[in-house]
């Protein structure tokens, strides 16, 4: 393999010259997801933590974005998505935080209900492994939109003692929607909760007014809390996407310092 790294670094085909840089700059990660017969998810998801560390973090927020998954484009160490979760990353470090982004597995998308399944859970409990070696900082997992589906049966499958509480932004919370926040085993969840929501979210499977339904229930967990808010300017484009309402869209910065915030002193 590495000589066709060699190769394509010196093709004259722009696309090879980028993935020969970028495979080079992630080869010992890159090689321990092969050998681990681990998806790119692990991969992915280690450069997330390792390209944005905070040193003597308060904890790490794991994030799971919306969409098919993934966070977009590694540039000059940062990722480029434009989910909500992935823009907001610096946001996250700001207010102290280690962030890990979980990828895109490259043998499934993260569709509606495989983000359930037990294949997904592997790749999510390895992950989370790899973030322990990194950091004892205690551990919360953030999803937004179809990742607040991931997030959530991370959290119940799981069980990890280093998981310290749950955040979910933009819930997916319609009945019929495969893997809908509201019909999984809430009441295994037994870490303090945030459930935040924008009022104007007009995704068909993100309705507000649906979202107490994931409060009721957290019968079992100590900390429970629905923040619904307003705010943000210019949404543009699909009302289920990132650039939307849905996505806090011009109130980026706001929602996290609120988040963080809570994150550091849970209240009901």
């Amino acid at each position: 393999m590495k000589d066709w790294l060699s190769w394509a670094r010196r093709s004259r085909l722009e696309p090879l010259r980028k993935l020969a840089k970028t495979l080079s700059e992630r080869w010992d990660a890159v090689v321990r997801g092969m050998l681990d017969s681990r998806s790119n998810a692990y991969v992915e998801a280690m450069n997330g933590l390792l390209q944005q560390p905070v040193e003597g973090a308060k904890a790490t927020v794991f994030l799971f974005p919306g969409g098919a998954g993934g966070f977009g484009k590694f540039e000059d160490g940062k990722a480029t998505g434009g989910n909500f979760l992935v823009r907001s990353a610096p946001y996250f470090i700001a207010n102290g935080f280690n962030v890990a982004i979980f990828g895109r597995p490259n043998d499934m998308e993260l569709g509606w209900a495989e983000r359930t399944e037990p294949s997904h859970m592997t790749d999510v409990r390895a992950v989370l492994d790899f973030v322990k070696q990194k950091s004892t900082a205690p551990i919360w997992i953030v999803g937004t939109s179809r990742g607040t589906i991931s997030a959530a049966a991370s959290v119940i499958h799981i069980q990890d003692p280093a998981i310290a509480g749950l955040v979910l932004t933009s819930s997916v919370v319609k009945y019929d929607t495969p893997g809908t926040v509201p019909r999984q085993n809430l009441s295994a969840i037994k870490v303090p909760v945030l459930v935040y929501h924008h009022a104007k979210d007009g995704c068909k499977h993100c309705q507000t007014h649906e979202t107490p339904a994931i409060i009721k229930g957290l019968s079992n967990a100590p900390v429970k809390k629905l923040m619904v808010v307003d705010g943000g300017a210019n949404p543009t484009g699909d009302v289920c996407a990132g650039q939307h309402w849905h996505g806090f869209i011009g109130m980026e910065r706001e929602a996290v310092d609120t988040i963080s915030a809570w994150v550091s002193t849970p209240s009901n």
